[in-house]
């Protein structure tokens, strides 16, 4: 094992509090730097969830018209036209008729209708 000589600990010691101070005058206002990026992603990730806060109460107001858009679309074309009134109009007389002129397959033709 090596031997240290007093002079040799003396020079050890005076190497390691160089680098400290060396270091300490490099890094010095490290502290506020990192403070300031955190408060900066604070800041943005603020932003960010009430932009989307924002964004969603639209999506959410879209959806719900659209919904009630498409509520009349009898045929589920995406259209509410006149034939669509029609069908709800002759199935309401249907019901009352007791009529059963239900197209299950969706083809277009009746099931109770003979080919």
């Amino acid at each position: 094992m090596l031997a240290f000589t007093t002079d040799q600990w003396i020079i050890v010691l005076l190497v390691f509090v160089l680098g400290l101070l060396v270091g300490g005058f490099i890094f010095s206002g490290g502290g506020r730097k990192w403070k300031h990026r955190y408060n900066t992603e604070v800041d943005r990730r603020t932003e960010l969830e009430r932009l989307h806060a924002e964004r969603e109460k639209e999506w959410r107001e879209r959806d719900s018209l659209r919904a009630a858009a498409l509520k009349g679309d009898r045929n589920r074309d995406g259209v509410v036209d006149s034939r669509d009134e029609e069908i709800e109009r002759r199935s309401a007389e249907d019901r009352r008729s007791g009529i059963d002129r239900r197209d299950r397959d969706g083809d277009g033709i009746p099931d109770d209708r003979e080919i």
